[in-house]
């Protein structure tokens, strides 16, 4: 079996609980509220904009061109 290619961090099972609980009350997917709840807390931080830089020089195609403005 192929092993996937990004790290996929273990959480403590008290937070997968409080996840799961909220995730029931918001009548949504845990997986969207994860991805909502991190993403909220670190847009706009330096490892964010140091993320969003390696995205945009592995893949400059996806991306439309900067103004030089």
């Amino acid at each position: 079996m192929a092993r996937p290619r990004h790290y996929s961090p273990g959480i403590s099972r008290f937070l997968v609980s409080v996840l799961y609980h909220e995730a029931q009350t918001r009548k949504i997917p845990m997986t969207r509220l994860v991805d909502d709840l991190l993403r909220q807390s670190l847009t706009g931080s330096k490892s964010w904009e140091l993320a969003q830089e390696a995205k945009i020089a592995e893949e400059p195609a996806n991306y439309p061109a900067r103004s030089t403005r």
